[in-house]
């Protein structure tokens, strides 16, 4: 039985799982300082936003490599944080990762947190960078979550607002995508900006008996790398799956697009797009 096999999670997530623990997950987990740096304003914002106490006991949902999860367990010095996630490879680099900078006050867990046993009312702060919009079943991941945090507990979200406000994801997908259609998953699929709009994401956490929900629009340029070769193949990297279907005149004029935004996009500090996120917060009622 191989690792990905032995993880239990809902049926609504096992395409996740063959991507999070497969070859998506080990790039993550290979470029993790990369897509950390990406994201470090919103990461700033969404710590802010969760307003840790020292002795919070924090669940973070798709921790990823544990950055979320290592500073969270630093500002709750007197309590602890559990990271979950689906990819062995990424939870790989979590572990060492804290164990290289002496946060022992962290844990690590491949598991799916929508179906996911927590201990209830275990839990005084949920939080999730990025992690929440890829379950299959929203309503049921964000019933399971509100299980697991204690009466008064609180959330802190980050998620994308929708592609219009995201410059890096219209320019990277126009240029992979030859002049022909940008694929891309149904309206409210799990994926990147499965909770994109407030009406939605008000309705799943007021669903799942949270109140005072509250989101911020929050803009902060994202970085992709030192200079356009650099950014150039980091994306790639990542998104190469979207030429498979080109032939090779398309492909190679497609990844021609590509070097040319990331060019058009460099500046002192590297090769930089515009993106627009909400930082959603909420309780769950005592």
């Amino acid at each position: 039985m191989s690792a990905t096999d032995a993880v239990n999670v809902a049926p609504t997530n096992r395409e996740q799982l063959r991507a999070w623990d497969g070859s998506e997950g080990a790039y993550w987990a290979a470029n993790a300082d990369y897509y950390d740096r990406a994201v470090a304003a919103h990461h700033r914002a969404l710590l802010a936003a969760a307003e840790l106490r020292v002795t919070d006991r924090v669940l973070d949902i798709g921790c990823g490599t544990g950055q979320t999860t290592r500073d969270a367990a630093r500002a709750a010095s007197a309590g602890s944080a559990l990271g979950v996630d689906l990819s062995g490879e990424m939870l790989a680099v979590a572990r060492a990762r804290a164990t290289a900078e002496g946060v022992t006050n962290t844990f690590f867990e491949q598991a799916d947190a929508q179906i996911h046993p927590f201990a209830p009312a275990s839990v005084d702060l949920a939080i999730s960078r990025t992690g929440t919009m890829f379950f299959g079943d929203m309503d049921a991941a964000f019933a399971n979550i509100a299980r697991a945090l204690r009466p008064g507990g609180r959330l802190a979200l980050q998620t994308w607002q929708p592609i219009a406000g995201n410059e890096w994801i219209r320019e990277f997908s126009t240029a992979l995508a030859a002049g022909g259609e940008m694929g891309g998953p149904p309206p409210n699929a799990p994926g990147p900006f499965a909770l994109s709009e407030p009406d939605r994401v008000r309705t799943l956490l007021q669903s799942a008996g949270f109140t005072n929900i509250n989101l911020d629009g929050f803009a902060a340029p994202m970085w992709f790398g030192r200079d356009a070769a650099d950014a150039h193949r980091f994306v790639f990297g990542q998104l190469g799956w979207m030429v498979e279907r080109l032939n090779d005149e398309q492909r190679h004029r497609a990844l021609d697009k590509l070097m040319a935004t990331m060019r058009e996009h460099e500046t002192s500090e590297g090769v930089v797009f515009a993106s627009e996120a909400w930082i959603i917060t909420a309780n769950k009622p005592t």
